[in-house]
């Protein structure tokens, strides 16, 4: 049953359930029957967390939730996966210390232990798995002093954890799919494929392990193969990775002469797959993309180039109609013959072939979105062009010899010139929880009176903010927590700011996971993301809180 409803920002609840099973059983109702203006809904270990087209959408779905009823969680159609492991994980030893018992204890229980396929989260093909409790022989080979862990989370993740670590936190166990940041204790690698696009172009889920499917974990000494089996066949291979995407075979418009630091293919993202791990992706600065497809005529949706910190450089193979917009760069067109001229920015113009179009480096600002006319060619992953750099979905980033060919969409007449939409923003706008109570309301209130600093540690997943200073020039101090546990794994949307124990927030963006262990405060506003995404090292912002309902400035008693 629901416990408890809580607010994640303007357009999503997080439902609190009684056990794992409530979840699934209110996950499987709320998928196969979801409410109006229902985007997401993602299960997790205490909670569903659903997210909305709108906020109507959301105010509307709330009054029935309470009477919500659910039937149990069907676990048909569910397969036996074995996982082989080479238990040499980093933070082995140290967390078998912690947990007082021997490396070799933590492996047989790790081992011994039947596990199943709980949810989806986090990432694409990571699953999380929990104890089988009702596995005998698992219960009798385990170690029973061991039988019943709860493993804490690193005090603040990693920044990279390697593809096919086997990791535990909480009760659960798991394997990245691919490099990623992450907070798990690492106890081993495993070589098998958790993700792969192909098995979905076979009619399968392109997640090795589902939610249902029971699974083992075996000690072997190097490389081996997984075994997948269910109840009328088995098999044994080793799973090749997914293929990169590519473009449509058209005639390139453009060459890519320099991609400067990083240059993606984005559109407005992906939607309705977080219960996969597949976060929303898509470009970063929207308001950009919006403002650079209008002056060249193309619609909404048309993909564009996101570059970062400038250094893109493009050739025109034909003619083409173009608009750069977002951070504040000088664009030079440099002819055949060497001459050089400006190119406006925020406005349409054209580059005729032979010409080359480069981004200098942003005045102020840090990415660049730049339209093409009838938009950009690339083939789809989920029903999306755009690159997520955390699972490793859609195009490539583009590197020098690319080709960009146009995708011959549908165009209307060019705008006129524009004026800024994002860069110089100084203060985000917020709205309390899910989880503020984890914190004093002293200190849910400092984390509007102190300044945050952007640090170098930063990018599509989120950005990592250090503490500044206080409203009277002092220095500023880490958020201390009312709460010393471990939250157990929840869905968590765009813009939240999650608070690792070091006690500075995390400000999710666009390829953030789709599930995470550390409490989120507060969740920035959807209108204020492409403001955050120009945000460069170094840049000192502010945290307003706002009223979900009207977006001013909320009314709340100071502590």
């Amino acid at each position: 049953m629901i416990s408890a409803i809580r607010e994640a920002g303007p357009r999503a609840l997080l439902l609190q359930l009684q056990s794992l099973d409530d979840v699934l059983a209110c996950h499987q109702q709320l998928t196969s029957a979801p409410f109006r203006g229902q985007v997401d809904a993602v299960a997790a270990a205490r909670t569903v967390l659903l997210r909305f087209s709108s906020r109507p959408a959301l105010r509307e779905a709330r009054q029935h939730l309470d009477d919500l009823e659910f039937p149990a969680f069907s676990a048909e159609g569910a397969r036996h996966v074995e996982l082989e492991v080479i238990y040499d994980g980093e933070d082995l030893e140290e967390l078998a210390a912690h947990l007082g018992m021997s490396t070799e204890a933590l492996i047989t229980w790790h081992s011994g232990q039947a596990w199943t396929g709980a949810f989806g989260g986090f990432a694409p093909g990571f699953t999380y798995c929990v104890p089988s409790h009702n596995d005998d022989d698992a219960a009798e080979s385990a170690d029973p002093a061991a039988a019943a862990l709860d493993v804490p989370r690193r005090s603040s993740p990693r920044k990279a954890v390697p593809a096919g670590a086997v990791a535990l936190a909480g009760e659960f166990s798991a394997v990245y799919p691919r490099v990623s940041p992450g907070g798990w204790q690492l106890i081993g690698h495993t070589p098998a494929v958790l993700w792969d696009l192909e098995r979905e172009a076979r009619g399968e889920s392109p997640a090795l392990v589902r939610p249902g499917d029971s699974v083992r974990y075996t000690p072997v000494q190097g490389r081996a193969a997984t075994t997948t089996s269910t109840s009328d066949a088995s098999s044994t291979s080793t799973v090749p990775s997914a293929p990169e995407a590519e473009s449509p075979a058209q005639e390139a418009v453009l060459n890519v002469v320099d991609p400067g630091l990083q240059t993606l293919i984005q559109d407005l993202g992906r939607v309705g797959f977080s219960d996969l791990g597949v976060s929303r992706a898509g470009v970063a600065d929207e308001a950009s993309m919006l403002q650079a497809n209008r002056l060249v005529g193309n619609e909404p949706h048309a993909a564009v180039l996101e570059s970062l910190h400038g250094g893109l450089s493009v050739r025109a193979e034909s003619t083409a109609v173009l608009a750069v917009c977002g951070a504040e760069v000088p664009l030079t067109v440099t002819g055949v013959a060497g001459a050089r001229r400006p190119a406006p920015l925020r406005a349409p113009f054209a580059l005729s072939a032979g010409e080359t179009l480069s981004l200098g480096a942003p005045e102020r600002g840090l990415r660049s979105v730049l339209a093409l006319r009838g938009g950009i060619a690339a083939t789809e992953v989920l029903g999306s062009v755009s690159t997520d750099t955390m699972s490793g979905l859609g195009p490539a980033p583009l590197a020098a010899g690319d080709h960009v060919s146009r995708a011959e969409l549908d165009t209307r007449a060019v705008g006129m010139p524009e004026a800024a939409s994002t860069a110089g923003a100084t203060s985000l706008r917020f709205t309390y929880g899910p989880r503020e109570d984890w914190f004093s309301s002293e200190e849910a209130h400092r984390l509007t009176t102190q300044s945050w600093t952007v640090t170098q540690a930063s990018n599509r997943i989120g950005i990592r903010l250090e503490v500044g200073e206080t409203s009277s020039g002092e220095p500023g101090r880490p958020l201390e927590r009312l709460e010393n546990g471990e939250l157990p794994s929840e869905g968590v949307v765009r813009g939240s700011l999650q608070m690792p124990p070091a006690g500075a927030p995390v400000l999710f963006l666009n390829d953030h996971p789709v599930t995470g262990g550390y409490p989120v405060i507060g969740v920035v506003i959807e209108e204020d993301l492409p403001a955050a995404a120009q945000l460069v090292p170094g840049d000192t912002i502010h945290l307003t809180p706002v009223d979900p309902d009207t977006l001013t400035s909320e009314k709340r008693p100071h502590p």
